[in-house]
Parts: C-alpha cells; sequence; structure tokens
C-alpha cells in the first residue's frame, strides 16, 4: 500500500489489487512512470485503501483468495463516493461469461493477462483521461465559472445536506448573505470588465475569509455571495463577517461612484439557529436575505444578523 499523504496531486492514482505481488510488480513497472501507484493484495485491503485515497482507476484482479474481484466491483459500484471511479478487470481466465459479468457489475474494460505492456497502457490512459473530463464536467456543472465558488445550484443542495445533517445534534447553523454596494454603479463607470475583476476579487477575499472555518462559499448570482457555516454560533458567524468586510477593505478597489466610500464596499445579513428536522434551507436564506435588506436600508457598508428558532 501507499501512504495517501505521498500521494501527488498532479497525477492520477492507479490502484491494482492482485493477489500476487509480481503482478503488482509488472504493473508498476509499465504504468509508474506516469501514475501514482497504489496497490492492495486482497479485496478486504482494496476496499480500505481505495476509500482512503479516492483513486482515479482501479485495476482488479477477478480471482482471489477471499473476496473475489467480483464482489470488490459490486461494492465499489455502491459506494456514492467510489462509484464513479473507472474498474479494469485483468484476468487469466479468458471467459466470455465472466467478461459480461464483470461488465454487468460496472467494470469499464478488461486486461487478460500475461499483462501486454502496450494494451495496458493504452487503456489506463484512455479510461483515466475519460474519467478526469467527466470529473472536469461535473465540477463545472457545481461552480461559478467567473470566481470558482460554488454555484447556486449547489449551493442549494450542500446547504439542505448541511441542515439535515445538523438537525440530528440540534448544533448551529449560520448563512451570511452579502451584497457589493452600488455594484450596478460600479459598472457604469469602469466597465463590465472591470465589475467581472471586481466580483472575482471580492470572491477571493470571501474564500480567505472562511477558509479556516468548516464552511463554503457560493455566488449566489450577480454580485450576491453567500457562506454556510456549519456549526457556527451568531457570535462566530459575526466574527466571519467581520473578517470578509475586513479582507475586502484591504483590496481598495476604487469606487468613485460609491455613496458611501472612495472603495467597494459590501452589505452583509446573518441568519443563525439551531437546526431542527422541521427546518429547511429557506429558513436560514430567508432571514438572512432580509438581513441584508435591513443592512442596505440602514446605509449599507454594514451588518445585520438575526437569530431564530425553529417555528
Amino acid at each position: 500500500m501507499i501512504n495517501a499523504s505521498h500521494l501527488s496531486p498532479e497525477k492520477a492514482i492507479i490502484l491494482i489489487v492482485d493477489d500476487e505481488i509480481s503482478n503488482i510488480e509488472i504493473m508498476n513497472e509499465v504504468l509508474g512512470d506516469r501514475y501514482e501507484i497504489c496497490f492492495a493484495t486482497s479485496g478486504e485491503q482494496a476496499l480500505e485503501v481505495a476509500r482512503v485515497v479516492q483513486p482515479d482507476l482501479v485495476l482488479l484482479d477477478v480471482v482471489m483468495p477471499g473476496m473475489q474481484g467480483f464482489e470488490v466491483c459490486q461494492i465499489l459500484k455502491a459506494d456514492p463516493l467510489l462509484a464513479d471511479v473507472p474498474v479494469i478487470f485483468t484476468t487469466g481466465l479468458g471467459d466470455t461469461e465472466d467478461e459480461i459479468r464483470g461488465l454487468s457489475l460496472g467494470a469499464i474494460d478488461y486486461v487478460t493477462k500475461p499483462i501486454q505492456p502496450v494494451i495496458l497502457q493504452n487503456r489506463v490512459r484512455n479510461h483515466v483521461e475519460l474519467k478526469q473530463l467527466r470529473d472536469h464536467l461535473a465540477k463545472m456543472a457545481v461552480t461559478d465559472a467567473l470566481t470558482g465558488l460554488y454555484n447556486r445550484r449547489n449551493l442549494d443542495g450542500l446547504l439542505a445536506n448541511a441542515v439535515v445533517k445538523l438537525a440530528d445534534t440540534r448544533d448551529w447553523l449560520s448563512v451570511i448573505m452579502l451584497d457589493i454596494d452600488f455594484f450596478k454603479q460600479f459598472n457604469d463607470a469602469y466597465g463590465h470588465q472591470s465589475g467581472d475583476r471586481c466580483i472575482s476579487m471580492v470572491a477571493a477575499a470571501l474564500n480567505r475569509a472562511v477558509k479556516n472555518t468548516s464552511g463554503f462559499s457560493a455566488r449566489y448570482g450577480g454580485e450576491e455571495f453567500t457562506c454556510v457555516l456549519p456549526g457556527a454560533d451568531s457570535a462566530t458567524a459575526m466574527e466571519v463577517a467581520h473578517e470578509i468586510r475586513n479582507h475586502i477593505g484591504q483590496l481598495q478597489i476604487p469606487h468613485e461612484r460609491s455613496m458611501v466610500s472612495p472603495f467597494v464596499t459590501i452589505s452583509i445579513g446573518i441568519a443563525t439557529a439551531r437546526s431542527h428536522p422541521d427546518m429547511t434551507p429557506e429558513n436560514w436564506t430567508r432571514i438572512a436575505d432580509a438581513a441584508l435588506y435591513k443592512a442596505k436600508a440602514a446605509g449599507r457598508d454594514q451588518i445585520r444578523a438575526e437569530q431564530f428558532e425553529a417555528a
């Protein structure tokens, strides 16, 4: 096996599963220059390693003592974290029925033993590249192209999951909503390209402010952003909000048409409550949005917070 902390983020990770060390050595020799290789010599060990390293592809022996490759594949495909990892069976069986069975369980290909280096290299490369393309497309679907933050669609799902998870322990959850003050006037004065740069800089400052929390940030729409802070009570959320304002203030982005400052500022609304099974994400977003409106109505460049309870 290999220590997950030693894996290179720049290389795809291949998990080789085979009870014969000689087979692992051969495949490592063929693939080791291009990929990070980790290995397991049993089905049980393979599942343990896969959950730790999250490989980009699994080369899985069909016939092993104890848990067979078919069973390992079935368990991998039933795990939400590993279901999308391509599995290539390595086998000397040459049996059409076994090949059909493996493919029906979710394997993507077969490689027969003894290993042919060129065939193994090409098939692994093709399937790794396809997985990386799928991962990229999946990331694009849930992130905002301009800022790299989560988009509104993904925010809704992540917030819903947080509400459900925290409801079991009745733990705190805070949602911060913020808006760039007088952003239309900013665009009118400096142009939309400068407006996009402003949004990107605000998003980066937002990320810096929440990076030490267990929370996450999203672009809610236009010049509006949201931070979700699981486990954060009112005091903690207020600290994060002040840090966000400080980071953005330090940028000193000129804004000649702002009515509150010569630089870009933000207004912030916070909603905080203990999660409850009867509550929905809309409880937080609605109250945070109302608090944001109050901050704007009070003159902007301000923070307003509301703590509430389940109805």
